[in-house]
């Protein structure tokens, strides 16, 4: 279970990592509401790119969502993290590796930066800027979905077809389950 972490005059950094369907963004939004109840200032941020569910909100599986603001690229936050308490930041691993610096700024400036993103790619390797920013934040949050196979923990997101080779693919259940270790490195060749 995660604890609130008490800070006085401080930001810092925190990532909630793991496969498909294992509660990151539920957990980023269970995490900002929270911040909303406290009546922080709030922003939440996620990459262009992932248009799922929702243009303008970042949606979990369990269609959860909470609005926020699509931006191109990190060089963003800089100018939209302005006067905020609170940063939320969705699907990590497809911004690019400014993201880093942009949260490294934010939190050296007093304002808690809460990311949420996947630790590997469908190949079972990390993925993108995840392991920098699991390495620069004061909090890790791992978690975990059911594999789809046995029913097991699983820690990764298995594409169920393998003729796209793109490390980027967007999708959901129709592309991706999430498998055990055992299920996984069984599958994957």
């Amino acid at each position: 279970m995660f604890i609130e972490p008490i800070h006085y005059h401080s930001g810092w950094i925190e990532v909630i990592c793991g496969s498909m369907f294992s509660g990151k963004t539920e957990e980023l939004i269970r995490r900002l509401r929270r911040s909303l109840i406290a009546k922080q200032k709030v922003e939440i941020f996620k990459p262009m790119v992932d248009n799922r569910y929702s243009v303008d909100s970042i949606v979990s599986h369990n269609d959860n969502e909470i609005r926020c603001t699509p931006i191109q690229n990190s060089q963003e936050l800089f100018l939209l993290g302005q006067g905020i308490q609170v940063v939320g930041i969705d699907e990590a691993q497809f911004f690019d590796s400014g993201l880093i610096d942009a949260v490294q700024y934010l939190a050296n400036n007093g304002v808690r930066v809460i990311i949420a993103g996947l630790d590997q790619d469908y190949k079972g390797r990390p993925f993108g800027i995840m392991p920098s920013l699991m390495a620069i934040a004061e909090y890790v949050t791992k978690v975990h979905a059911i594999c789809a196979v046995c029913g097991n923990v699983a820690n990764h997101s298995y594409r169920i077809h393998q003729q796209d080779k793109n490390i980027v693919l967007i999708g959901d259940k129709d592309l991706y389950e999430p498998r055990c270790r055992k299920c996984f490195f069984g599958a994957v060749k």
